[in-house]
């Protein structure tokens, strides 16, 4: 597969607090959002800014990869944030309010002006209606936008909530055709896409429920807000010994001398068409990351 980094849990991390950035390379979250942004409060923005870009520079993360959320453009902070995390060189900056193609052309901009290493890549927080309603244009802009950098987008559920009035309960009804209609774009675009928060920090179940849920819709993993939520999505996004072991069956099974002209094929009872193949190798090389990385 093209892109296997793992993004079963990525955690939010306040870049005004030192000691959750020290706390942060310990943590097994698979990657890390520094934020500049919402947990931020105003008089905090520089340094927050000051510290994760430290932090970001003196390393020490390990695999994890690392993202910055910067502040919009538009904002006191915005301009200042994006050079300085550009020298930081984090692994990609996340643009909050992405309500646009407008958005990222400008991003793609100010990058190329600011000389910015191709290695950081461009995620974009999906969390206002307006980006909902032009999320096909926006996932397309990967394509579309010259120079653009967009590699993964990331559901703002809160944001939406609080705009749309829609009511965050057990099942997110209310939210699920915006929710779908933003995966539906990601993978139309070939673009990683990651589920909103879980916000009951003394609810761990209900968060593994909740990551059960992003992981049979089709999500890359869900972002978080709290350490204890790492391990219910590490879990939850990581295939079981049951469906590698059936993945790996029936791909063995395709592999057979008499099967390479078969459609469809039956193993242990179940019918299975070519196309399953490359759910059955994705699931194996899932695993396979993951057993690299230690679990």
């Amino acid at each position: 597969m093209a892109d296997l980094r793992l993004r079963r849990s990525v955690l939010y991390m306040p870049g005004s607090n030192q000691r959750a950035l020290e706390k942060a390379r310990q943590l097994p979250a698979d990657a890390l959002i520094l934020d500049l942004e919402d947990a931020v409060a105003p008089d905090a923005k520089e340094l927050a800014r000051e510290q994760v870009c430290a932090a970001v520079k003196a390393g020490g993360y390990g695999s994890r990869e690392i993202v910055i959320r910067v502040n919009a453009p538009q904002t006191p902070w915005g301009e200042e944030d994006l050079k300085a995390a550009i020298e930081a060189r984090p692994d990609a900056i996340l643009m909050p309010k992405v309500n646009s193609p407008a958005v990222l052309e400008s991003i793609a901009n100010r990058l190329e002006a600011l000389d910015a290493p191709e290695s950081i890549a461009v995620w974009a927080m999906i969390e206002t209606p307006a980006s909902i309603l032009n999320i096909k244009e926006v996932a397309a802009s990967r394509r579309t936008v010259p120079g653009c950098r967009l590699s993964c987008l990331v559901l703002g559920t809160n944001d939406l909530a609080k705009d749309t009035w829609a009511q965050i309960v057990k099942g997110r009804a209310p939210m699920m055709p915006w929710i779908m209609f933003a995966l539906a774009a990601a993978r139309a675009e070939g673009l990683a896409i990651l589920d909103g928060v879980f916000n009951d920090l003394d609810d761990v179940e209900g968060c593994r429920e909740e990551c059960r849920q992003s992981r049979d819709l089709g999500f890359d993993g869900k972002t978080i807000i709290h350490p204890n939520q790492i391990e219910p999505a590490n879990t939850c996004f990581a295939p079981s010994a049951q469906e590698v072991e059936r993945a790996r069956k029936v791909i063995a099974a395709f592999d057979l001398p008499e099967n390479a002209k078969r459609g469809a094929i039956r193993v242990e009872g179940r019918m299975y068409e070519r196309q399953h193949i490359g759910m059955a190798r994705r699931a194996v090389a899932w695993h396979e990351a993951i057993a690299a990385k230690g679990g």
